[in-house]
């Protein structure tokens, strides 16, 4: 009986040059004779490959690391969140990041001009190889996520953090507060905290408010309680409470 045949290894390329797209393409025909492939699409943005994964499923992303908007790095985090996440291969002129990549288990690390024999092995390799973990992703990255993404309805969203107001921490959760709605995530606070710390204040144990957003302070005070501080949002009526801890901050951003 002869040996059933081996499943095509579904890829997608994504890279914003085109020419650098043309040129996967054309090296993965070559790699074809020795691995069963078929390319599912191409994205010249992380957004554009998020929505091109979520109705297309690949085994493996063939992601260039330097991106405008966001990052390969960035990406390969978000696509943790689909249902099946892609094996990734980091593609990059940049070599400054192998030395990490490796370090950091990542699969397989691509060095432009990629030669085709070296791609056919990355190839092999990613068959067997198990999704990145996000914490070695985010130990990968030297910069801030430009985007949080949240999971409804079996979709993956993104949001970006330039349109976030507050955190807030509620039981396992974290709830996402843009001027227009709320969304829920599973992270930790202290680790947003650590990530976003140029952008965002802790007011309260269970809270982070964007400095931007923040339009002033007031002190209220009731009969049956202590006078507290609340911050006052730009395009939010919401009012929140200023822990003991971190009143310093009234002192602070008072404008």
């Amino acid at each position: 009986m002869s040996p059933a045949p081996e499943s095509l290894l579904r890829i997608a390329i994504v890279d914003d040059e085109a020419p650098a797209r043309n040129r996967l393409r054309d090296l993965l025909v070559d790699c074809a004779t020795k691995v069963p492939l078929e390319v599912i699409g191409e994205a010249a943005s992380g957004r554009q490959a998020l929505e091109l994964l979520q109705d297309q499923e690949a085994d493996l992303v063939l992601l260039d690391i330097r991106m405008p908007e966001m990052d390969g790095v960035e990406l390969a985090e978000h696509l943790l969140k689909l249902k099946q996440p892609p094996a990734v291969i980091f593609v990059t002129a940049y070599d400054e990041y192998a030395v990490k990549a490796f370090e950091l288990n990542a699969i397989d690390y691509l060095l432009k001009p990629i030669r085709a024999t070296r791609l056919a092995e990355a190839l092999v390799k990613a068959r067997a190889a198990a999704p990145l973990r996000a914490e070695l992703l985010r130990g990968l990255s030297e910069a801030p996520r430009q985007h949080l993404s949240v999971t409804e309805g079996g979709k993956v969203y993104l949001v970006p953090v330039a349109d976030v107001v507050y955190f807030k921490a509620e039981l396992k959760y974290v709830t996402i507060r843009t001027a227009q709605r709320e969304y829920l995530i599973e992270e930790s606070l202290t680790a947003l905290e650590r990530e976003f710390a140029q952008r965002f204040v802790r007011i309260h144990r269970n809270c982070l408010v964007a400095r931007e957003a923040i339009t002033g302070f007031e002190r209220l005070s009731g009969p049956d309680a202590d006078a507290h501080w609340v911050v006052m949002l730009k395009g939010l009526p919401d009012k929140l409470a200023i822990s003991r801890r971190q009143q310093h901050i009234v002192r602070e951003l008072a404008r």
